[in-house]
């Protein structure tokens, strides 16, 4: 799982709350931990690899929403990696905790452990909230038709930049001015669990916003296809909603414990003694959240692949054939009656109207196909019932 109490428990003064989750039932909880990331790692894995039983058709060109959802998934698979590792040294050495309560300066591998390890969870998740606020920005501007191929760098550097730098002031604060000799009191850690959560309630507040007013766009975008609104562009319409929706209800599953946790953690720590008795049932909800998150943050991974792909089957198909994906056949031209004539240059047709209203269709077109890229349910027989995409 991924919280900050990870780089705090490398303190070897760190506050009574880090305390009380980091020791409780260690071992318990590694093997939750290592349990729940395995699972999801294998299923992940099994719900991206090619599947038997489906033609390989030839594949448009990527779009940067396919980029992003992929990239996600490598983010969640990392993290879960990172998080099977750190608590399999944790169970199969634990004299390596009990060392890193201990001052000792000639003995830096178990904090250099500790460290490292809880960086590469923060920051492989951390890029991962990144990804899917990119994803939920990127899906708003394709309706605009103000993002592509071309933005997919603009994300990069934005994601890779901002979850590398917060990560690394977080600790350089929190490790101030050393890790043998980190400051006391909470005030010193505040600003290392701001940079870990920020890219979180980003991902929680703004991402509603942005996705409502993308299906708003989208029924726009549909309607003004022909000029009507049928049935079946108000089912399309709904169908991406609901994808959405299930990307946000994801995220909030995965993550609410963690945002409970924290606040039970932190009004612990502002009592002058966590081990009163009126604080019990305060204690008990912290650790009982703990657990939660040691079983839900790495199952993020399998199911965002449920909310991005649906379940894809068993059947893997291991000699990687290129293969369609169904949404993605929206965009791609065919032969017979229906079908789009290839792209046209704005430029050379500002006097044909015909020509440049041909146009602004297929662009339309493109967007919604890169809206509901990667679905591989029945929205596929969706798109190919409705009038608007007989030609695809």
């Amino acid at each position: 799982m991924a919280s900050p109490r990870l780089e705090t428990y490398c303190c070897p003064n760190r506050d009574a709350a880090t305390q009380l989750v980091m020791t409780f039932q260690p071992k318990v909880f590694c093997g939750v931990c290592i349990g729940s990331a395995s699972i999801s790692l294998l299923l992940t894995t099994l719900q991206l690899l090619p599947k038997k039983g489906q033609s390989p058709r030839k594949m448009p060109k990527a779009s940067s929403s396919a980029t992003i959802l992929l990239l996600i998934s490598a983010c969640d698979i990392l993290g879960g990696l990172g998080v099977i590792f750190r608590s399999s040294v944790w169970l199969g050495f634990p004299g390596l905790i009990a060392n890193i309560s201990v001052v000792n300066g000639t003995d830096i591998w178990p904090s250099a452990f500790c460290v490292g390890s809880a960086m590469w969870i923060q920051l492989l998740y951390s890029a991962g909230f990144w990804w899917l606020f990119c994803y939920a920005v990127d899906s708003y501007l394709v309706v605009r038709r103000s993002a592509g191929l071309s933005t997919i760098v603009l994300y990069h550097m934005m994601t890779w930049g901002l979850a590398v730098l917060l990560c690394v002031e977080g600790v350089a604060l929190l490790y101030y001015p050393s890790l043998s000799s980190c400051e006391d009191g909470l005030e010193h850690a505040v600003p290392h669990y701001i940079t870990t959560y920020a890219p979180l309630l980003l991902v929680l507040v703004v991402n509603p916003i942005l996705f409502r007013r993308t299906v708003s766009a989208v029924a726009s975008l549909l309607k003004g296809r022909q000029g009507i609104y049928t049935e079946n562009e108000r089912r399309l319409g709904t169908e991406i909603q609901i994808r959405f929706f299930k990307i946000m209800l994801v995220f909030i599953i995965c993550w609410s414990a963690n945002i409970i946790n924290e606040s039970l953690l932190f009004y612990l720590e502002m009592q002058p003694d966590i081990n009163e008795i009126p604080l019990k049932n305060i204690r008990n909800a912290a650790l009982i959240t703990w657990i939660i998150m040691g079983v839900l943050n790495p199952m993020q991974g399998f199911l965002f692949t449920l909310a991005f792909y649906g379940w894809t089957g068993w059947r893997v198909d291991l000699k990687w054939q290129k293969r369609e994906i169904p949404w993605e056949s929206m965009s791609s031209s065919t032969a017979g009656e229906n079908a789009y004539p290839s792209p046209v240059n704005y430029q050379s047709n500002i006097h044909d109207p015909k020509k440049i209203s041909t146009t602004d269709s297929q662009q339309t077109d493109e967007a919604i196909s890169m809206l509901s890229e990667g679905n591989t349910s029945g929205d596929d027989r969706l798109a190919r019932s409705s009038p608007i995409y007989q030609g695809w």
